[in-house]
């Protein structure tokens, strides 16, 4: 059987646009089952924080990337790599410190809101796409990176920009290890 050139890109984009929609059900059904923004953000938090851990090993099977060997490098890769294996988008990076280990993922299109005009006046508060930011911390988890991840601007609160930060918690000589 044959398959025509654009058959994969077809599925890809259907199965994308399937999870976006399944996303929005659940953050909605979320809001539903709980009443503080802040409880719906911790939620979608350690949902992606359980997907990260997971993902990790078939982001490192199927992208054959080597060793990070400084925390820009691992921006990069989450940006130029991982977000374009499974979102579809490459987000610019920029260093936010000068002890370098602060940066900022800057999405131009967040996929993750393509059916989303705004968030209700009730729901100010939340992070729609927070799912994002533990899928991000459990993956640097599971290569023995501490980060702390949040969003830090929101199109759908109003900013002119989608950003993530991200802030590795140690310094890059913690990492190393001693032999005895």
């Amino acid at each position: 059987m044959s398959h025509s050139p654009g058959r994969k890109q077809e599925n890809h984009k259907i199965s994308r646009e399937l999870f976006v929609l399944t996303y929005g059900a659940l953050v909605a059904q979320l809001c539903k089952d709980y009443e503080k923004d802040e409880d719906v953000n911790t939620c979608l938090d350690r949902m992606g924080y359980s997907i990260g851990i997971r993902l990790i090993d078939d982001f490192l099977a199927h992208s054959a990337v080597k060793k990070c060997r400084s925390y820009s490098e691992t921006a990069d890769m989450i940006a130029q790599i991982a977000f374009k294996m499974y979102l579809g988008v490459t987000p610019s990076v920029s260093c936010r410190s000068a002890a370098g280990n602060e940066f900022s993922l800057i999405l131009d299109k967040n996929p993750l809101v393509e059916f989303v005009e705004e968030l209700p006046a009730e729901r100010a508060s939340l992070c729609y796409c927070n799912l994002l930011c533990g899928v991000i911390r459990g993956a640097l988890e599971m290569v023995h990176l501490a980060a702390e991840v949040t969003f830090l601007q929101d199109r759908l609160k109003g900013d002119a920009v989608t950003e993530i930060g991200i802030t590795f918690l140690r310094k890059p000589e913690d990492r190393k290890h001693k032999r005895n």
